[in-house]
């Protein structure tokens, strides 16, 4: 049979350059440090090894979400910090102003000293995030949520909350309602007593300490309740909520003496008048701003009569009981961010070692073997070699030699 001269060389050329597209396919492959260069190289590895990418990023995207999630709630965790730093300090000043050695300069300076609390619990209840978001104003965001009316300071957000999905079954809240935080008592707060507060007030200088927590279990524990003297002798227990009397009625008055009652305790001091009263209530929500106006109002008054004092002293105590709910609410709040941020450490653990996992997984799917990749390469730069040589040679041969 006779092999033409063009025969021989393409056959040689298609030798050469199989054997170079095959050396530069390892080459790739060392070049990219993957196995799978193409999907052709192992179309069933190609396809897994698209599902874990994508898995990948979709972790990576939840990963992102949380330390969005972290640094927000860290923001809210620092403001609620100087919260309750300055509820504490307002505390203090309250139990140095109830004392009755002080003048009424020295009052007027305690009371200049809560009118700064005040308005840096103001500026902390405004705050802004990175975006110039409000950070207590709900969804509505895009305006300060606590403002200065005529009547007091009033909330303007909203009460929804912001959440985001921080893990494919975890949506996280990453912010609080003003008012929640601001404007409410936690669920377990006690009792807080008020004098009357009508525009007569009371005429004696009766106080108060307390009412204290005796058996939560008791009946009647929760009504609301009232004491009411006929005269600076006698007096009555009412319980407004079932409007029965508990004590009396004309029950004798003595001073110091605790009542107690429907699982509360009080203790009176000081001399009644007839008409007085004292009404005690679960502590029902109420702005930190309204009870530092109350106690501002009442310490920038002049008390010159053992009633008006006594009615200082009352405000006194109740502004002090209000704070301790207050400083409690925001504490639970607060607890609540941190407990959240906890959560998000556990998370990013988790989704740490998914993360681990799946980068394993492509791994065997696409990664490549060095020590075969080089050794193949070896192999196909000797396979390329001996093409070439044989094509060297064949090309030389021609019947011409052997005349």
């Amino acid at each position: 049979m006779r092999i033409s001269t063009v025969t021989m060389f393409e056959s040689g050329l298609t030798s050469m350059n199989s054997q170079q597209g095959k050396l530069m396919h390892v080459e790739q492959q060392l070049a990219s440090g993957r196995r799978v260069v193409n999907p052709s190289d192992d179309p069933q590895a190609a396809s897994r090894a698209v599902g874990v990418s994508q898995s990948m990023a979709v972790s990576q995207q939840y990963a992102d979400a949380r330390i969005t999630a972290g640094n927000a709630l860290a923001q809210e965790e620092s403001v609620l910090n100087s919260v309750s730093d300055g509820i504490a300090s307002a505390k203090t000043l309250i139990i140095q102003a109830s004392s009755d050695t002080l003048s009424d300069a020295d009052r007027a300076s305690v009371a200049a000293s809560l009118k700064g609390i005040y308005e840096n619990l103001l500026g902390l209840a405004n705050t802004t995030n990175g975006n110039g978001n409000y950070l207590f104003g709900g969804y509505k965001d895009d305006a300060p949520p606590f403002v200065k009316e005529s009547g007091g300071v009033a909330y303007k957000g909203d009460l929804g909350v912001r959440e985001q999905q921080v893990d494919s079954s975890r949506k996280m809240p990453v912010g609080d309602s003003g008012k929640a935080i601001f404007e409410s008592v936690h669920s377990g707060a006690g009792y807080v007593a008020t004098a009357k507060n009508d525009a007569s007030g009371n005429n004696g200088n009766v106080t108060f300490t307390g009412p204290t927590r005796v058996d939560a279990a008791a009946a009647g524990y929760g009504d609301e309740y009232e004491i009411s003297f006929s005269d600076d002798k006698h007096y009555t227990v009412i319980n407004k909520t079932t409007n029965s009397t508990v004590i009396g009625p004309g029950e004798e008055y003595k001073a110091g003496e605790s009542l107690e009652f429907g699982g509360i305790s009080i203790t009176l001091e000081g001399t009644p008048a007839a008409t007085d009263t004292i009404t005690m209530a679960k502590a029902e929500d109420r702005s930190v701003f309204s009870t530092l106006e109350n106690a501002i109002k009442a310490l920038d008054t002049s008390a010159e009569t053992p009633a008006d004092k006594a009615a200082r002293r009352n405000t006194m105590s109740t502004v002090s009981r209000e704070l301790d709910n207050s400083l409690d609410n925001v504490l639970t709040v607060r607890a609540s961010v941190g407990a959240r941020l906890n959560e998000l450490d556990v998370l990013d653990s988790v989704g740490g070692n998914r993360s681990l996992n799946y980068e394993s997984t492509l791994s065997d799917l696409v990664d490549l073997d060095y020590g075969r990749a080089i050794t193949d390469y070896k192999i196909r730069q000797i396979g390329l070699q001996a093409a070439q040589k044989v094509f060297t040679e064949i090309q030389g041969m021609s019947l011409f030699d052997r005349l």
